[in-house]
C-alpha cells in the first residue's frame, strides 16, 4: 500500500540518477478513478448519465451503449476502452450516416463499418448497439488483444488506412469508462468478475505495475532531492521488471560516468548516470524509464512490447547505493520539464505502485 511503512521498518533513501488529450483538457485522475473499479455497476444508456467533460449527450449515450454491449457480451473493461477509443477516432462517438462526397467509401455509424465488407446492412450499422456488437465479435478473435497496444488491437479489427491514429484516444477513452462505469478503467477481470487491478494484473487502462513486489522509497522531487525526477521502488537484485504499458522501446543504454566503470556490475554513489536503463514510449506520448538494471535489458530499441512483458532485472548499476528500480513517467520525451509524479500517475491509471 502506498504511503504506509510497517512499524519498525527503516525507510531507505537510495541514491540514484538525479538528473494527453483528456476530457476538457483535465487530468486522467478523476473521482471515479478512486471508486469501485466498476464493481457490480450495470450501464444503462437510457438512464440519466453523468456529465463527461465536454462530450455532448449524443456522445455520452453512444459511449454508454458501447459499454453496455460489452457488459452483455462479458467483454473485459479493457475491451470497452479499445472500442470507445476506436469510435472516437472513426466518428468522434457520433452515429454518422452517409456523408456524400465526404464519405469514406460506404462507411457508416460509430465505427465507420462498411456494408460492402460484410459488417451488416446500412440499417444495422446505424444501430449503435449492433455496430458495437460486431466490433467486439471481431476483437475477441484477435489473439492477445487484451495486452497488446490499443492501436494494434483496434487496427486488427478495423484495418484502417491510418493504423497509428487510435493511440492518442486511449487516455480519453479510459476517462470516459471511468466516468460512466464507476472507475472501470482501473479494473481487471471479466465483466462478471470485475475488480481493481492487483499486482501483476493489467488494468482496463492498459497499465500495470512495473514490479509485482516492492515499496516506494525515495519519492519524486522531495525537499531532500528536488532533482529526483522519478521514484525508487525497493526490491532485491534480479527482481523481474515489466513494461508498465504496451508501447515501443525508445532507448536501451548503459549510462554511467566514468564510462569505463560499465553497467554489468554494481555502481556506487560516487558515479553518475542510471546504469542500464530502458525507455518505452506509450500511447498519448507518455514515456516510462526503468533504471539501474543489473545487466543488459531483455529488449532492444524499436521493439514493440506488451503490457506486463518482462524487459529486464532490477539491480544497482550506475549511481546507486543499493538494489532498486528507479522508475520515471514523462508526458513527452524524457526531459526534466516533462517528468510527472509516477505515484500519482500510476494511481490515475489503476496500477498503484
Amino acid at each position: 500500500m502506498i504511503g504506509k511503512i510497517a512499524a519498525g521498518t527503516v525507510l531507505l533513501i537510495l541514491l540514484c540518477c538525479g538528473g494527453t488529450a483528456v476530457l476538457g483538457g483535465g487530468d486522467m485522475l478523476t473521482s471515479a478513478a478512486a471508486a469501485d473499479c466498476g464493481g457490480d455497476v450495470t450501464v444503462d444508456p437510457d438512464e440519466p448519465l453523468p456529465a463527461v467533460g465536454e462530450l455532448t449527450d449524443e456522445q455520452r449515450r453512444n459511449a454508454a451503449v458501447i459499454i453496455a454491449v460489452g457488459q452483455r457480451k462479458n467483454v473485459p473493461a479493457r475491451g470497452w476502452v479499445i472500442a470507445i477509443a476506436t469510435a472516437l477516432q472513426e466518428s468522434g462517438l457520433r452515429n454518422l450516416g452517409h456523408l456524400g462526397d465526404d464519405n469514406d467509401h460506404d462507411s457508416l455509424g460509430l465505427f465507420q463499418q462498411r456494408p460492402s465488407q460484410g459488417w451488416g446492412t446500412p440499417a444495422q450499422l446505424l444501430d449503435p448497439a449492433y455496430a458495437a456488437g460486431k466490433f467486439y465479435d471481431k476483437l475477441l478473435t484477435v489473439d492477445g488483444w487484451a495486452t497488446m497496444a490499443l492501436t494494434r488491437a483496434a487496427q486488427a479489427v478495423q484495418i484502417s488506412a491510418y493504423p497509428d491514429a487510435y493511440a492518442k484516444h486511449e487516455p480519453q477513452a479510459t476517462a470516459i469508462v471511468n466516468a460512466l462505469a464507476d472507475g472501470a478503467g482501473n479494473a481487471a477481470g471479466a465483466a462478471v468478475d470485475q475488480h481493481c487491478a492487483g499486482s501483476g494484473e493489467i488494468a482496463a487502462s492498459g497499465w500495470t505495475r512495473p514490479l509485482t513486489t516492492g515499496s516506494v522509497g525515495s519519492g519524486f522531487r522531495t525537499a531532500e532531492r528536488p532533482s529526483h525526477h522519478g521514484v525508487d521502488i525497493m526490491v532485491a537484485s534480479n527482481t523481474p521488471i515489466y513494461a508498465a504499458s504496451a508501447g515501443v522501446v525508445a532507448r536501451v543504454k548503459c549510462n554511467v560516468s566514468p564510462a569505463d566503470w560499465g553497467c554489468d556490475r554494481d555502481g556506487n554513489p560516487g558515479l553518475r548516470g542510471c546504469g542500464w536503463y530502458v525507455d518505452i514510449r506509450h500511447a498519448g506520448d507518455i514515456y516510462t524509464r526503468y533504471c539501474h538494471q543489473i545487466r543488459r535489458p531483455l529488449v532492444t530499441a524499436g521493439q514493440h512490447v506488451t503490457a506486463g512483458q518482462q524487459i529486464g532485472f532490477s539491480g544497482s548499476s550506475g549511481r546507486s547505493s543499493g538494489p532498486h528500480l528507479h522508475f520515471e513517467v514523462h508526458r513527452g520525451d524524457q526531459t526534466s520539464a516533462t517528468a510527472t509524479d509516477p505515484v500519482a500517475f500510476m494511481i490515475s491509471v489503476g496500477a498503484a505502485l
